[in-house]
């Protein structure tokens, strides 16, 4: 099945708003991040059945996709209860994304938002993926790219007053904390995804300087939502417009953002499954 050419849909040409659902339950650093992603799912059919690779607790396929995807598989046993919970998937699998349980050719296309970039060996994953995929399958991903450390603004700062070794240090410190392996360029992309039977089609940039900056220090002032989550399980204590107008006002800048940057941090691919 041949994946076509993607537009990316705006902010204004969504069919929803995807901002407030998601700063309304998660910190908000995580979620402008994911609002703006979920637009990119409006217009793409993602053929059944379906695998959401790294599904976590289903919280972003619960807002972005219109159906509830055939199978969410997961490592971590606790995320997975929550989709369980939430009943986005119609079977949730704990398993390592090397050791897919599914025959040869099972799946039709599958999605991994903002997961690849967090584990150490992708070839095996991606050999993995290619097995259970179908000829012809689309699979959706979107990682932070080569830009993402050089433009932190923390560093820069740092950097503009030569302070280079300690500017380095914060990018490896950031790096740490976001749990990043892999920040790559198309380039690196294309050759690993080759190497496994992959072809992308088509890709774009998303998610400027700016933005990043937004999420960067949400970080660190997002630790009040750290402590509610350990203490009532809830990362939004008051999910009400009034609690939350000052957030509302600084992501919904980032949201209403181009979808296309030049300049982007993050990147989202289309490919193909040969």
């Amino acid at each position: 099945m041949p994946v076509p050419q993607h537009i990316p849909v705006e902010a204004n040409q969504a069919t929803k708003d995807h901002l407030w659902p998601q700063i309304s339950s998660l910190p908000y650093f995580r979620a402008v991040l994911r609002a703006v992603e979920a637009r990119f799912y409006e217009n793409i059919d993602l053929p059944a059945p379906a695998l959401d690779l790294g599904c976590g607790d289903g919280h972003f396929a619960s807002f972005a996709f219109p159906r509830r995807l055939e199978v969410g598989l997961d490592p971590w046993p606790g995320p997975l209860l929550e989709a369980r919970k939430r009943n986005v998937y119609l079977e949730t699998i704990e398993s390592e994304a090397r050791s897919i349980p599914y025959p040869d050719g099972y799946f039709a296309g599958a999605v991994s938002n903002s997961v690849l970039e967090h584990i150490p060996e992708l070839d095996p994953v991606l050999a993995e993926l290619a097995r259970v995929l179908k000829p012809g399958a689309p699979f959706l991903f979107c990682v932070p790219n080569q830009r993402f450390l050089p433009t932190l603004s923390i560093a820069r700062a740092l950097d503009r007053v030569h302070l280079q070794p300690l500017a380095r240090w914060y990018r490896r410190f950031f790096n740490r904390i976001s749990r990043h392996h892999h920040c790559d360029d198309q380039v690196t992309w294309r050759k690993r995804l080759a190497a496994h039977g992959f072809q992308i089609e088509v890709n774009w940039d998303y998610f400027s300087p700016r933005a990043q900056a937004v999420l960067e220090w949400g970080h660190y002032l997002g630790v009040p939502s750290l402590i509610c989550h350990w203490l009532f399980r809830k990362w939004i204590l008051v999910p009400h417009r009034w609690n939350l107008a000052f957030t509302e006002a600084i992501t919904r800048r980032v949201y209403h953002e181009p979808s296309v940057q030049d300049e982007g941090v993050y990147t989202f691919y289309i490919a193909t499954k040969l």
